[in-house]
């Protein structure tokens, strides 16, 4: 409703949350349950990954919002609200274009072998595991245009996945899927932040930022992402900002290959979800990718959130209001990890035919 946006729609409850950030690592491992594995394509002139959330044994109340105008998904229509699968076992996020999306096979194999999947049959093997997947674009950025991950890319993630321990650390910047993104020309990657809601209740998210769409003001040089943040923002001075634009400008025009993108999020909680509600949370959180990079939802991209609800805490009992909570801390804890995506990326420079130059936002602007 429009007048969610004013004081009235405040009063009822659609007020951004107060939060604070989650005890842990924020990070989406804090949300108890779930872990994050990354793996990336060997060999010279490869520059792309894999990353593997896997749910917790029994799977997870999921849900997807795909809103870029060139998207490459896998099983995100079994998440549909009004179809069958209640639960997933894991998603998977990958570069490689359609290509990479063999990388789920790897992980559904992996699952098979655990027994973890949808129950078809009276024998424990009898199952199908439900792995949605969604991709981004960074074919050739390394020099190798054949270069992308496949089912064994995808394996080893899950299993670096299943190896780590609960709430385990997880490594941001140019790794796993974020290992050949770019974000308006500069090098983006994965990021991963989470919060703790006064009721207890755990958002985390982990992006690939790998945007068509710029994450810099080019007014100012600052992160689009830290506007309204709990620290102001520490604004580059005249000159460094000026510098910054023409090496980004150098970079731009020694970069070779095609200009796709997409930017891939999770959203995860461990409140008690129906899929409807989880569909909601997948869609507001597009909000805070609309806050960290300008613009977004282009044809060239394929801006994909998926929700996942591990259901270990339910939701205050006063309502809707609960939810909005939820909702909103959603939207501002995937702005945070664009953020942390970008901070944390180092630059590319590779000389080989075909690839790419691509600064960090750190070669342009420093760091802090």
């Amino acid at each position: 409703m429009a007048g969610q946006h004013t004081g009235q729609g405040q009063a009822q409850g659609a007020q951004p949350p107060t939060a604070l950030p989650a005890a842990g690592r924020d990070a989406l491992t804090d949300v108890a349950g779930l872990r994050v594995g990354h793996a990336r394509v060997p060999g010279d002139g490869a520059l792309s990954g894999t990353t593997v959330v896997l749910a917790p044994e029994g799977g997870a109340v999921a849900a997807v919002d795909v809103r870029g105008g060139g998207p490459g998904t896998r099983e995100t229509d079994a998440l549909d609200p009004r179809n069958l699968v209640q639960r997933v076992d894991a998603v998977v996020l990958t570069g490689g274009s359609a290509y990479g999306l063999d990388a789920a096979s790897g992980v559904m194999a992996w699952l098979e072998e655990q027994g973890r999947g949808v129950r078809v049959g009276p024998e424990p093997s009898q199952v199908v595991p439900v792995v949605p997947a969604a991709c981004i674009f960074d074919l050739g950025r390394g020099g190798d245009w054949r270069a992308r991950p496949d089912a064994s890319t995808g394996r080893a993630a899950v299993e670096a996945a299943a190896d780590t321990e609960p709430g385990a650390p997880v490594d941001e910047g140019g790794v796993g899927a974020g290992t050949g993104a770019v974000a308006g020309g500069i090098k983006g990657g994965v990021g991963t932040a989470s919060m703790r809601l006064p009721s207890g209740i755990t958002v985390g998210v982990l992006v690939v930022v790998n945007a068509a769409g710029s994450v810099i003001d080019p007014v100012t040089g600052v992160l689009f992402g830290e506007y309204g943040a709990d620290e102001p923002p520490v604004y580059p001075t005249a000159q460094a900002h000026g510098t910054a634009v023409r090496r980004l400008a150098e970079a731009r025009d020694a970069s070779a290959g095609p200009s796709f993108n997409t930017t891939l999020a999770v959203v995860g909680t461990d409140a008690e979800l129906t899929r409807a509600q989880a569909q909601k949370l997948a869609g507001t959180a597009h909000d805070g990718l609309a806050r960290a990079v300008r613009p977004v939802h282009l044809l060239t991209d394929g801006d994909t959130v998926f929700a996942l609800a591990t259901g270990e805490r339910p939701l205050a009992p006063e309502g809707p209001a609960a939810l909005n909570e939820l909702l909103a801390a959603g939207a501002d804890v995937l702005t945070r990890a664009v953020v942390k995506a970008v901070r944390a990326a180092q630059g590319v420079d590779i000389r080989r035919p075909g690839a790419g130059t691509y600064p960090s936002y750190g070669d342009l602007y420093g760091t802090r």
